[in-house]
């Protein structure tokens, strides 16, 4: 139940779609309103975005309806990526709505650097912003360094939360002042990710059309240069050849025959030997995600830039898959003692795939052991205390000028 004199936070996001950003802030700020002691709300900037060759509606996605269910007041200003217009400039009409519930707030989260175009807004309200970031290659994001530096420099920015000490590194070196970063490491719902054993692994496999007995990779990734879907390609076809009873399923968005890239990419790898492809499902956007990690011996990452601490290695293994990435953000500390690290060869990548399937149970054990790392409370506790301490000291200073 809310309190009536609770701290109010609002947390600015540059749109609702796909990707582990927004299921791991959306998961904290359901955890905090829920608690009591803070009442969160979220200001879209979008209501629709095109991404990974698909317009992601803002009512259409589980992380709106979890907040909605939540009882977290969700509002937009409205604007679609596919209107054309310019992203750095509001209207009128956009910034009234934006300081109206600006100003209602004690403190203002940005999800990623992106919506700090709109704090650095001179109509702003004096809030003091926590900015949440999730990607180690501030280079990579456009004019959005720029905006995090400039929040930074005028004093609107009270703290920056890292989900990867990658993410730290990177950004202190970018210039962020380093009083700003904090780390708060990734957690997931234990509950929700976690193996499945016995007949209803087999069921789960039956209903994916995968075989009993098949050693089962999962791709879980948006079709994007960061992630690197050629290499993936390249290291499952290798599999494929090299593993008879070898199944791929790639997840996510992008990750279907309507995207007409993947398509080509797939024709270009595979193109001598189609025989393959009838091993390799794409399964597009799935939000069962821990269900169709329960199907799989290996969960695999083959990103080249930008990550973080990956939510795929996280939950996958928390469902009982065996992690195998390339060494990428905090990537190899997430799966130190549980997984596999790899270079951007795609036969080592592949040879580590089948590698990892067959000491899947050998490594049960410390998978088991490894759980409470994982677990979001701590991860919402985090986030907690950094809100509450960022309103108490921004109470004890004087107002910017």
């Amino acid at each position: 139940m809310i309190q009536r004199n609770s701290l109010r936070v609002l947390s600015l996001y540059e749109g609702f779609f796909s990707g582990g950003a927004r299921v791991l802030h959306s998961t904290v700020v359901a955890g905090l309103h829920q608690g009591g002691r803070q009442q969160h709300s979220v200001l879209s900037l979008h209501h629709e975005v095109r991404r990974e060759a698909t317009l992601q509606r803002m009512e259409d996605d589980p992380r709106y309806h979890a907040l909605r269910a939540a009882g977290v007041r969700i509002g937009s200003l409205g604007r679609s990526t596919d209107a054309g217009h310019d992203p750095r400039v509001f209207s009128e009409a956009e910034l009234r709505a934006a300081v109206r519930q600006a100003a209602g707030s004690h403190v203002v989260l940005s999800l990623k650097e992106q919506p700090l175009r709109l704090v650095n807004q001179d109509a702003f309200p004096d809030r003091p912003v926590i900015a949440c970031l999730h990607r180690s290659d501030p280079e990579h994001q456009g004019d959005a360094l720029g905006d995090l530096l400039t929040a930074a420099e005028r004093g609107r920015l009270a703290a920056v939360v890292c989900c990867a000490e990658s993410t730290r590194d990177a950004y202190r070196e970018a210039g962020v002042p380093a009083g700003l970063l904090r780390v708060v490491p990734n957690g997931i719902n234990l509950a929700r990710f976690r193996p499945v054993q016995g007949a209803r692994r087999l069921a789960l496999r039956g209903a994916a059309g995968v075989p009993s007995d098949a050693s089962v990779v999962v791709y879980a990734a948006r079709y994007d240069e960061m992630k690197n879907p050629e290499l993936f390609l390249r290291s499952a076809r290798t599999f494929l050849e090299l593993e008879p009873r070898g199944h791929v399923l790639m997840c996510g968005a992008g990750m279907s025959a309507a995207n007409l890239e993947l398509r080509n990419d797939l024709a270009r790898i595979f193109g001598d030997r189609p025989d393959l492809l009838e091993r390799l499902n794409l399964l597009g956007v799935r939000h069962d995600m821990e269900l169709v990690y329960a199907t799989a011996d290996v969960v695999a990452l083959t990103s080249t830039f930008g990550e973080a601490a990956p939510l795929c290695l996280i939950e996958g293994s928390m469902c009982g898959a065996v992690p195998v990435t390339t060494p990428v953000g905090d990537a190899p500390s997430i799966v130190e003692r549980i997984g596999f690290v790899t270079s951007f060869e795609p036969a080592e990548i592949a040879a580590t795939w089948i590698e990892a399937a067959a000491r899947r149970a050998e490594l049960e054990s410390a998978r088991t052991a490894v759980r409470p790392r994982f677990s979001h409370v701590r991860m919402i506790a985090g986030y907690s205390s950094i809100i509450e301490r960022t309103h108490r000291e921004a109470a004890l200073r004087p107002a910017r000028v």
